[in-house]
C-alpha cells in the first residue's frame, strides 16, 4: 500500500475549526457566500464525506455511510477562509430513474450560478478508470468554463508504481495533464498538504483585487 507522503511539502493553509452550515434540497435554499465556496462532487461511494473529514481534521463532520447514494442534498460546510458544498454523488445504479433525474437537477441548478464557485474537486476513485459519469461531469465543467481539479481518492488501496501509472492512466482518459490530478487517502492523509496548497491558491485567486487581472490599457 503507497502511505508515505512527500515530507519537503508542507500545507499552505491551516483549518481550523470547520463547521456545518446547513443543507440545501432545493435551488431556493442555496446559500449565497459571503466568502470563496469551493464544491466537492463525485461518483456514490467515490469518498466525498471521508475527504472532506480529512481536510477538517474531524472524523464526523461529514456524516459517512456503508450505503451508496446517500448524500441526496447539497450539505454547506463553513471552513475559515472558504465555503465548501459537498453535492450528492451521481451515477448510482441502485436509485429510480425519478430519484436520478432529482439529482440530475439539482446539480444544474447549482452549477447554474456559477460565479458563486471558485473551483471544483472532482473526486474519481483512483483504483479504477473514470466512468461514463465522471467523464459526462468533466465535459459538463469544461462546457460552463467552471475550474475543477480531479481529485483522485483511495491512493492507500494503490502501490507507488501502480499510483503513479493510474495517474498518467486516467490523466490520458480525461485528455487532462497529469499536473491537473491530484491524489489523496483519507485513510492514511496522503495528498492532504497537495490538497491544502491548492486551496490557498484559489482563495488568493478569488479573494485578490478584479483589477490585478485585467489587462492594462
Amino acid at each position: 500500500m503507497y502511505e508515505d507522503n512527500d515530507k519537503n511539502t508542507k500545507p499552505t493553509l491551516v483549518i481550523k475549526n470547520a463547521t456545518f452550515i446547513t443543507s440545501a434540497a432545493r435551488a431556493e435554499q442555496f446559500i449565497t457566500p459571503n466568502k470563496p465556496m469551493v464544491a466537492v462532487c463525485g461518483k456514490s461511494n467515490v469518498g466525498k464525506s471521508s475527504f472532506i473529514n480529512m481536510l477538517a481534521n474531524r472524523k464526523k463532520l461529514a456524516k459517512t455511510s456503508s450505503e451508496p447514494g446517500r448524500t441526496r442534498l447539497v450539505n454547506y460546510f463553513d471552513f475559515g477562509e472558504f465555503i465548501l458544498a459537498d453535492l450528492p454523488g451521481y451515477g448510482f445504479a441502485r436509485v429510480s430513474k425519478g430519484e436520478k433525474e432529482k439529482w440530475a437537477k439539482t446539480l444544474d441548478q447549482f452549477f447554474k450560478d456559477k460565479g458563486n464557485i471558485a473551483h471544483v474537486f472532482m473526486l474519481v476513485d483512483g483504483r479504477h478508470d473514470p466512468t461514463a459519469d465522471d467523464v459526462q461531469m468533466i465535459e459538463f465543467l469544461h462546457y460552463h468554463t467552471i475550474p475543477f481539479t480531479v481529485t483522485l481518492t483511495k491512493a492507500d488501496k494503490l502501490s507507488r508504481m501502480k499510483l503513479k501509472e493510474h495517474i498518467k492512466a486516467i490523466a490520458a482518459d480525461l485528455y487532462l495533464g497529469t499536473n491537473n490530478l491530484l491524489a489523496t487517502s483519507a485513510e492514511t492523509g496522503y495528498g492532504k498538504e497537495d490538497v491544502l496548497s491548492k486551496l490557498k491558491e484559489i482563495i488568493d485567486f478569488a479573494n485578490a483585487p478584479k483589477e490585478v487581472f485585467e489587462d492594462e490599457e
